[in-house]
């Protein structure tokens, strides 16, 4: 079965305009990503973020889709599999650690990737959890400390949203 789902990347002021947040920065970073379950069982992930600097930028589905106190609402990396952080195509990794996107000198990062490990459907579906860009490189689990082992020490979010199911539109 065809499933297809949606994620918009907006800041902290675009994702919860309230009074408390004002005083925090704006990025100015915006996206959308899409997701699309393919017939050999990968999820073939692709989508655009604009406002970025440039260069490479962390991105990771993490566990909670609550963006009641924006970021800091998210939680970790997803992890139903309690593995330790690494890359997007390491074997070692979270669910979540979809590696880096990078962005041209304009801060447009576009970019197409299949996942074997993110799902659409089931126990370990990412539908209804939140995506998030960081603001540094993700080391991809290979910096040599605590951190890089459960962040990749990409550890400030930039943008972010929860992913949810889109239309299927029949062929």
């Amino acid at each position: 079965m065809e499933i297809k789902a949606v994620c918009v990347l907006k800041d902290e002021h675009d994702v919860y305009p309230h009074p408390h947040n004002l005083q925090d920065p704006v990025s100015g970073v915006a996206g959308t990503i899409a997701f699309e379950s393919q017939k050999n069982g990968t999820v073939l992930i692709k989508g655009i973020i604009t406002g970025l600097t440039h260069g490479k930028h962390g991105l990771h589905v993490c566990a909670f889709g609550n963006l009641f106190n924006g970021y800091h609402s998210i939680g970790p990396h997803f992890n139903p599999r309690k593995k330790t952080h690494g890359g997007q195509q390491d074997e070692e990794r979270h669910v979540g650690d979809l590696g880096n996107v990078e962005a041209n000198e304009e801060g447009v990062a576009e970019f197409q990737v299949e996942d074997h490990l993110v799902s659409l459907s089931g126990t370990e579906s990412i539908i209804g959890r939140a995506v998030v860009i960081r603001a540094e490189e993700d080391d991809l689990g290979k910096g040599g400390n605590e951190e890089s082992l459960i962040t990749g020490n990409a550890t400030t979010g930039l943008a972010w949203g929860v992913i949810g199911i889109a239309e299927v539109v029949a062929k």
